[in-house]
């Protein structure tokens, strides 16, 4: 596909509305966050349970958690001390609500001191695998055995219950290892249950939601498309909607769901920027024109970016430069339509949850992950169908949508493309050069049993040469980089402990198929300190 080329078909997804669906909303939990590391990892718990689930700052409103009404409350660990200073804290009337709480880490803590009970630097610190020992089986612990393997991750401890408090299990070293206040329903645990170092974590949980706070598993992907389905043509009216076609499971599933909804009144706009992937232009716009048969706009870019990219090497200038270009293109695209209201796009709840700190919310979502700048440019008010979601959930979603699996489990890809794989000044070149050796690590890995084990793997091409023998000729060539790594929401990462043969048969592809490559390396660097990218 060259040039500028439209392509619009009048047909959208059949959808039938199931008025007996029940609102996945209708029931819901609060989690307050405190600053735990393991904030997001709690509601993934309680999402996979089928419970909608909210994370809000600690400073969030009594008034506000009245309007909210949830049937549940978390309170997250924290890195603080009750004592200190200035430390995160609630309105104790919160425990007055008649809604049950469970305290973890910090928040049992929190908990006990707010109620009258004393807190104080634990004998010893608790940090890992510690052994618990359960002396109450009728609720939180219901189905447990009397020792259960839990994560303790602690400098502070309960020392003396508040009034109207039980302990309900110990460690070794913390004789009110878990409490609870029957009467008022509430509940604290010095351990980590959301973590997967606690092997019946995700059962304590599970009580907690269904024997304590009497809710039902109404939070499934099929009954959020038909709620989601219906705001949408609330929201939208009989407006018109244009949305930023990536290819990626993100921008797909909210362009799907929205066509869904909707029909013919939106318009995706795929830009072909010269920096995707090798067949990855084709294959969108096959897929979205030929099989999803939505209105698409396909603008091929290409020698634009190239120019705007130009003897650039910093890579914050790099994405500043590739996000520009794509506004402006995009915004041009958008006026040729004319009457858009609305801005669709792909945002997900992590993006949401990074935008707003523990202490409070900031002004924006964050803008790198999806189209900064067009609201402004544009006076087009926001759809983000997604906000609510994990990239778990999202995929779920689009396998309810009817995705093919390669693009529903595909690995994410950065909105800037390329061009941060390769480091220092983005040509023509360099680009050949890495779309060939992306594709034998995308193929191979496709291949093989590891493609959904792993959350990214993909080629990075260095801006160094080395000398290398081929064909008993001195070389000196490029080097390949691979990146492969474990995460859930690239939040953190590890890189992936893969077979040395697999690894092996990539590299020995790599050096023989691509051209001015002779040298590949692997990238063993965990996220802290390094990112998953390389720019």
């Amino acid at each position: 596909m060259t040039g500028s080329l439209r392509c619009v078909s009048g047909r959208s997804l059949p959808h039938t509305k199931n008025t007996n669906m029940l609102d996945p909303h209708q029931e819901k939990v609060l989690i307050l966050d405190f600053g735990s590391q393991y904030t997001q990892l709690i509601a993934r718990r309680v999402r996979e349970l089928k419970v909608y689930c909210e994370i809000h700052p600690y400073i969030m409103s009594l008034e506000s958690i009245r309007e909210f009404a949830p049937q549940g409350i978390i309170l997250s660990g924290g890195p603080r001390s009750v004592y200190d200073r200035d430390a995160p804290s609630v309105d104790p009337d919160l425990f007055t609500l008649g809604v049950p709480v469970l305290g973890i880490c910090y928040g049992i803590q929190l908990l006990n001191h707010l109620l009258g009970g004393e807190v104080a630097p634990a004998g010893a610190r608790e940090y890992g695998h510690k052994t618990f020992t359960i002396s109450n089986f009728d609720d939180l612990f219901y189905g447990l055995n009397a020792e259960e393997q839990v994560w303790m991750s602690h400098g502070d401890r309960v020392e003396h219950l508040a009034p109207g408090f039980e302990v309900i299990g110990r460690s070794d070293s913390c004789p009110t290892g878990a409490i609870r206040d029957l009467s008022r329903r509430l509940y604290g645990v010095q351990f980590h249950p959301e973590v997967h170092h606690t092997p019946r974590g995700k059962e304590i949980l599970s009580n907690f939601l269904f024997r304590i706070c009497k809710l039902n598993p109404l939070w499934t992907m099929a009954s959020f498309i038909e709620t989601t389905t219906e705001n949408i043509r609330q929201q939208v009216g009989d407006g018109q909607v244009i949305c930023a076609l990536s290819g990626g499971v993100d921008s797909s599933v909210t362009a799907v769901l929205v066509h869904r909804a909707i029909g013919d009144r939106l318009t995706c706009v795929f830009v072909n920027n010269g920096l995707l992937r090798k067949r990855e232009a084709e294959e969108v716009f096959h897929l979205f024109r030929e099989h999803q048969h939505l209105n698409l706009v396909y603008v091929d870019a290409t020698v634009d970016f190239l120019c705007q990219l130009e003897g650039v090497i910093d890579p914050e200038e790099k994405r500043r430069r590739i996000g520009h270009e794509f506004i402006r293109i995009f915004a041009a695209e958008a006026k040729k339509l004319g009457g858009v209201k609305f801005l669709a796009q792909g945002t997900l709840y992590p993006d949401v949850i990074e935008s707003v700190s523990f202490k409070g919310p900031s002004a924006t979502i964050k803008t790198h992950h999806n189209v900064g700048g067009l609201p402004t440019i544009m006076p087009l008010k926001l759809l983000e169908p997604l906000r609510e979601l994990f990239k778990d959930e999202v995929r779920e979603v689009g396998q309810e949508l009817g995705l093919p699996d390669s693009l529903v489990w595909r690995h994410p890809f950065p909105g800037p493309g390329l061009a941060i794989r390769i480091l220092g000044e983005v040509t023509a070149e360099k680009l050949d050069i890495l779309r060939e050796a992306d594709a034998i690590v995308s193929e191979m890995m496709l291949a093989s049993e590891f493609y959904r084990q792993v959350w990214q793997a993909f080629a990075v091409l260095l801006p160094i040469r080395t000398v290398g023998v081929m064909g008993d000729e001195r070389t000196y060539e490029f080097v390949v980089a691979l990146r492969i790594v474990d995460s859930i929401d690239a939040m953190t990462a590890d890189w992936s402990r893969l077979p040395h043969e697999f690894l092996a048969g990539i590299a020995n592809r790599i050096i023989n198929e691509v051209k001015r490559v002779n040298r590949v390396v692997l990238d063993i660097s965990s996220k802290p300190p390094s990112t998953i990218e390389w720019e």
